[in-house]
């Protein structure tokens, strides 16, 4: 369980990373509502980290993110988005393994902790696709467009 935990850190500073570098590029570009739209991203999987932490500390484990993801950025907002769908979709991905695996051993506490993490991960990626259909439809010709110059 204690690597999955490891894990989870890593990913979620790399959420982190992810949602702050595109919230800065998107601001660059004057779409303002969209970059507090993914600086809110940012935050909330902040608040995963922190539950990470004090989860790791509730079993006598010092946090340790051992490693970032690179930032995937692109030339406009859908693209954005879909590599933050992308992202999510490996975060769903993680997380349902480690409540699979948390089933095997006989600690339910490490199941429900990672099951709400899922779910959390799940609503995301749900609002993150809903996004992307609104950004994608044929009236959302100017969100289709390059930005990044």
């Amino acid at each position: 369980m204690l690597g999955y935990l490891g894990r989870a850190l890593s990913l979620e500073f790399s959420a982190v990373q992810l949602y702050t570098a595109q919230a800065r590029l998107v601001s660059g570009w004057g779409l303002l509502k969209d970059a507090e739209r993914l600086a809110a991203e940012a935050k909330e999987e902040m608040e995963h980290i922190e539950r990470i932490i004090a989860r790791m500390l509730s079993v006598g484990v010092a946090p340790s993110a051992s490693q970032l993801r690179p930032v995937r950025l692109g030339t406009q907002l859908a693209e954005l988005v879909l590599v933050a769908i992308e992202f999510e979709q490996e975060l769903v991905r993680f997380y349902s393994e480690a409540v699979s695996y948390c089933q095997t051993t006989p600690y339910s506490n490490d199941t429900l902790f990672f099951q709400q993490l899922l779910q959390e991960e799940l609503n995301h990626s749900h609002e993150l696709g809903q996004w992307y259909t609104q950004l994608t439809a044929p009236t959302a010709a100017d969100n289709r467009r390059s930005y990044y110059r």
